[in-house]
């Protein structure tokens, strides 16, 4: 198995040989980068799984402050994946605002798209309406006044809610930095995980979606997970659900070897 660095002005990306030549592209969550998969490839056999770096993280260029930075990162994912497509199909992975974008290509690009594993896809307008929804908005407030007053003090508290195990002031000071560095990045996505301007929940549009999906969550997630994947579960025409016990929102990380047996099953049927 290899995993080699494939630096490109579109996308920087790597990928990992894991013993066949179907393509997978896996889409990683806000602040990590395309190396957060490796756990993952390791365990899975019979691909290419090729995972790209997001606008303004890993290896990928910055983020401008000005471009719709949800539309950026799903151009740029679209680019990628028409590029490794076999036979105009490719199977998309997807963490996090990762599974957002994937999930968005999948509706602008049907025809593309083999099958979907969306882990955690934080797409919270899907989830309006319900009691978890009304909480948002309060995390996210204080999320962007801290981000404006105190970017070290805004990433400790977003890490806390949604990273791993240890506390952000425990990590290595180059992997602290690297997530403070990059905690504005979270509010800019809001436009489409929030608002919903990009219409993945419009009327018809999950319902029209053909391809096999498996949600992945862990059990000891955020709330909104949970409401997310109800709203999806029940909109999406042929879906699958695993839920990792003692598994919070890194889930693909922390515990890829739990996760790996379904994503695997998922790609054989698919």
């Amino acid at each position: 198995m290899t995993a080699d660095p494939h630096p490109t002005a579109e996308a920087p990306h790597r990928h990992w040989d894991c013993g066949g030549a179907r393509p997978v592209l896996a889409l990683h969550c806000s602040l990590a980068h395309s190396g957060a998969w490796a756990g993952l490839a390791m365990r899975l056999r019979g691909i290419t799984l090729t995972a790209s770096d997001h606008p303004g993280h890993g290896r990928a260029a910055d983020w401008d402050g000005v471009q719709d930075y949800h539309a950026l990162c799903t151009a740029t994912a679209t680019a990628l994946a028409r590029q490794l497509a076999v036979d105009g199909r490719i199977d998309l992975f997807g963490h996090s605002l990762g599974g957002t974008v994937a999930l968005r290509i999948a509706l602008e690009n049907p025809g593309l798209v083999r099958s979907l594993v969306l882990v955690e896809p934080v797409l919270f307008a899907a989830a309006r309406g319900s009691a978890a929804f009304d909480r948002l908005p309060l995390f996210h407030g204080d999320l962007m006044r801290m981000i404006a007053e105190n970017r070290p003090a805004a990433a400790a508290r977003f890490h806390a809610e949604w990273g791993a195990a240890p506390a952000l002031a425990d990590l290595p000071e180059r992997q602290r930095r690297y997530i403070t560095e990059r905690i504005h990045l979270i509010p800019a996505a809001n436009p489409a995980l929030v608002e919903d301007n990009a219409g993945m929940t419009r009327p018809g549009g999950l319902e029209g979606l053909e391809m096999p999906v498996l949600l992945v969550e862990g059990a000891e997630s955020p709330e909104i997970v949970g409401a997310i994947h109800d709203a999806l579960a029940a909109r999406l025409p042929r879906v699958a659900r695993l839920a990792v016990p003692g598994a919070g929102h890194m889930v693909p990380i922390t515990h890829a070897g739990a996760v790996a047996p379904a994503v695997q099953a998922h790609l054989d049927a698919s």
